[in-house]
């Protein structure tokens, strides 16, 4: 059995901490939430964590505080999060040892992907699971975003391949159209449920009548699924 990697974010706004927990608790990630700078350095101390998302305007200890205590006792890589996006903000953020800085409002995909590029370097990082899926005359290849149908590469737009990759991961499970924007678009999107409709109607032009195993249906009055047979 893998042992999850494990992530301390110190971060006083609930919110973006609750983000942040959501998204790398998806990605199997074990996460704590230290909402002081005192709370962190304590969580940092019991958790023992692999990697620490620190943010900068802190109460009770500041960011820079914390990561000085961090880096006095361990060489657990730091991300410093915040609003500030002055050049000396970073520099001093940096000098006290932070491995990297993220500015707010900031990305989730560019998030997750600081913390494996930090990972890698520091020796943590977690083993990455294969994102193949292979049907009858279908490949869905996460990891080189390409999609092949009866042999041939279709392009197709990051956002389709992964509303595919989420249908077809779980075969025959119902999504309402809430539930795949909020696990596919992300918990801070703010679209319709059209956008749903409008890939699925793009997915089926590029999938329709390929195989007799497998296929895109809709379940009237609730939502999708990739059905297998």
């Amino acid at each position: 059995m893998t042992v999850a990697t494990k992530i301390l974010i110190v971060e006083d706004d609930a919110n973006i901490a609750d983000l942040l927990r959501l998204y790398l608790e998806k990605e199997k990630y074990e996460v704590q939430i230290a909402s002081d700078g005192g709370q962190g350095v304590e969580q940092f101390r019991r958790f023992r964590p692999d990697l620490v998302l620190l943010d900068l305007m802190l109460p009770v200890m500041d960011g820079w505080a914390v990561c000085r205590t961090i880096r006095s006792e361990s060489k657990t890589p730091v991300i410093m999060l915040t609003a500030k996006g002055e050049l000396d903000d970073k520099v001093t953020g940096l000098k006290q040892g932070a491995d990297d800085y993220i500015t707010k409002p900031f990305e989730m995909r560019e998030v997750l992907a600081r913390i494996e590029a930090v990972l890698r370097r520091s020796g943590a990082a977690p083993e990455k699971e294969n994102k193949r899926l292979v049907f009858d005359k279908l490949i869905i290849d996460m990891d080189s975003f390409e999609l092949t149908v009866d042999g041939k590469k279709i392009p197709t737009p990051p956002k389709e391949m992964e509303l595919l990759y989420h249908l077809a991961s779980t075969p025959n499970r119902v999504y309402q159209r809430n539930k795949l924007l909020d696990e596919v678009w992300g918990f801070d999107y703010f679209g319709d449920t059209r956008t749903v409709d409008v890939h699925i109607k793009r997915l089926r032009e590029k999938l329709e009548g390929v195989s007799d195993q497998w296929s895109l249906k809709t379940v009237w009055g609730v939502g999708y699924k990739f059905e297998v047979v």
